[in-house]
């Protein structure tokens, strides 16, 4: 660290300011796919994605297709992907790069990925050995549509800081977020009933219609007093 006074305000991190510069590619790529899903609002389609908006990112960033509910097989990956495996890893699955304690926590946000659009973050440390000095590593998923619009398709990337070492460098899994892509827009309130104008007057009672006086001749019943003396 290096500062300008005693009192700590003034101190500036370089660990911190190493981080950020090692998470840029990842901000990117977060960053373009959010704007693409600020254009239509919804989970953007793998055709949508041009590479010339992520250059920067592209050596440590990776398309994958769903295939199985838990597996991602990497369709394209960056340079920086194939140095830490020492190969070529288009066609190998994202599991290949983790330890084979952390493919089932893996598995289980790469479901959540393609069943609800979840954005997932990680945090990685290289497994240790023979040639293999500290290596950790920041891992982003982000779902994609395929052209029929489904949701088997993710964007990614792989950022690590440390020297690679002897290959292939596998990761466990040290921490994780997981988050929705997109939230429910909030549902309408139901109307209120109409009201009334402030000067209206109150709707007028319901008053039935007399009856209709009968005819003066049908007015007493139809009887006679009839006399008789005999």
């Amino acid at each position: 660290m290096f500062g300008t006074g005693g009192n700590g305000r003034d101190v500036v991190s370089m660990t911190d300011r190493e981080k950020q510069k090692r998470l840029a590619p990842l901000r990117l790529l977060e960053s373009y796919w959010r704007g693409l899903v600020g254009q239509s609002g919804e989970v953007p389609l793998r055709s949508q994605i041009d590479p010339r908006g992520i250059e920067s990112a592209l050596e440590y960033a990776f398309l994958a297709e769903r295939i199985a509910p838990t597996l991602a097989k990497l369709r394209v990956s960056g340079t920086h992907l194939n140095d830490l495996m020492g190969m070529e890893t288009g066609g190998m699955p994202l599991s290949a790069l983790f330890a084979p304690e952390a493919r089932a926590p893996l598995g289980v946000a790469v479901s959540r990925v393609f069943a609800e659009g979840a954005v997932v973050r990680m945090d990685l440390r290289g497994e240790d050995g023979f040639g293999k000095g500290a290596l950790e590593g920041h891992l982003l998923l982000l779902p994609l549509r395929s052209d029929m619009g489904d949701m088997t398709r993710m964007i990614g990337a792989l950022c690590t800081t440390g020297r690679i070492g002897r290959t292939p460098r596998r990761f466990a899994i040290t921490g994780s977020d997981i988050q929705p892509a997109l939230h429910a827009a909030p549902r309408a309130p139901a109307p209120l009933p109409p009201r009334q104008p402030e000067l209206a007057e109150p709707p007028a009672a319901f008053a039935p219609k007399p009856a209709q006086p009968q005819d003066s001749r049908r007015k007493h019943p139809h009887l006679r007093l009839v006399v008789s003396n005999d």
